[in-house]
């Protein structure tokens, strides 16, 4: 009989020290910030609250603290609670454990950098030297996957409850596609089945998520009706911000419908582009099944994952640029 691998050991052995000095830190430090990207996604929402959830309940004697904007969307369909308003003073000899992002300017709350001490638990790879601790895994599917994997591997000194499992598996559900990316992988499921074992609610969790009203259906429309494909495969559509006043949509919104276009034959790399007059730009996320797009996203301010990426353009002067370099990807491969 073939004998069962043990993947959460196999990982804990990996980052056995980079373990022990997580939990050291953890029972130094009475104040401890969570913080994780600027428009958050279900993977930076859930693993950030999932973790900061296992604290509370560890370690209900420290001060934990849950830092970033809320989500326009998930926050009030009841995915994830608000997160903490807190004034400056509270930063002052604190822990920052940061998930989920792989550019310092892309943390949500930049008083972060006035800890004391700093971790990094993460998928992505890094572009910032700025840390005292990093776990970082650029072949896992999301960084929900990596937190499953070391607070597991506590127990059952310290325990994984239903709700911090509820946040973990709706990152990693999200981060993975439906565990259906290519960087899902057995470690993946495996954690996955030892979280959804803590008892949860698939079927409302999975309701929650991809919730759709009859304005979403207004929206679906105007995408099916506006978007484009290129010579080679390129799926893609515009919402500038008339688009989004008019739709009354928020700029974070935009990237929702990218994957309507992910099981369409002939369609082989698909992206979202989207107006934000706050910076300004144009930001995108680009999706693709068999090709390696993230090293086209960092031509143009971005990065991601192989086949799950986001970039920026100034404006949409550079869109045919970007669209041929997704074109000259499908034909070369490179």
């Amino acid at each position: 009989m073939e004998k069962k691998i043990n993947y959460i050991k196999i990982e804990k052995d990996k980052f056995s020290k980079e373990y022990g000095l997580f939990l050291r830190q953890i029972k130094k430090y009475t104040k401890i910030g969570v913080f994780r990207h600027i428009m958050p996604d279900f993977d930076a929402l859930g693993t950030q609250f999932g973790l900061a959830t296992w604290l509370k309940e560890n370690f209900p004697d420290k001060d934990i603290k849950i830092f970033g904007d809320n989500h326009v969307t998930f926050t009030p369909r009841g995915l994830f609670p608000e997160t903490d308003k807190v004034s400056d003073s509270w930063f002052d000899d604190f822990l920052a454990i940061i998930v989920d992002v792989g550019d310092k300017k892309r943390i949500a709350d930049p008083r972060f950098e006035k800890a004391k001490y700093k971790i990094k638990i993460d998928h992505h790879p890094q572009t910032d030297n700025i840390f005292d601790l990093t776990i970082v895994d650029t072949s896992k599917a999301a960084a929900s996957e990596i937190v499953a994997n070391l607070l597991l591997s506590y127990e059952p000194t310290y325990k994984v409850s239903t709700l911090a499992a509820r946040y973990l598996y709706i990152g990693l559900v999200g981060d993975s596609g439906r565990f259906l990316y290519s960087s899902t992988t057995p470690h993946t499921f495996d954690i996955s089945s030892m979280l959804v074992a803590k008892g949860l609610n698939i079927t409302e969790i999975y309701g929650l998520m991809y919730e759709k009203n009859i304005h979403d259906l207004e929206i679906t429309r105007f995408i099916l009706n506006n978007f484009k494909v290129s010579p080679q495969g390129v799926a893609y559509y515009v919402l500038n911000n008339d688009d989004l006043i008019r739709l009354g949509m928020t700029s974070e919104r935009g990237k929702e419908n990218v994957n309507l276009f992910s099981n369409i034959k002939g369609i082989k790399i698909w992206c979202s582009i989207t107006e934000d007059v706050t910076e300004p730009c144009y930001r995108i996320s680009i999706r693709s099944r068999d090709y390696t797009i993230n090293g086209v996203a960092s031509e143009f301010q971005g990065g991601g994952h192989a086949q799950a990426s986001g970039c920026q353009i100034k404006d949409l002067s550079e869109l045919d640029r970007f669209i041929s370099r997704l074109d000259e990807l499908i034909l070369t491969g490179k």
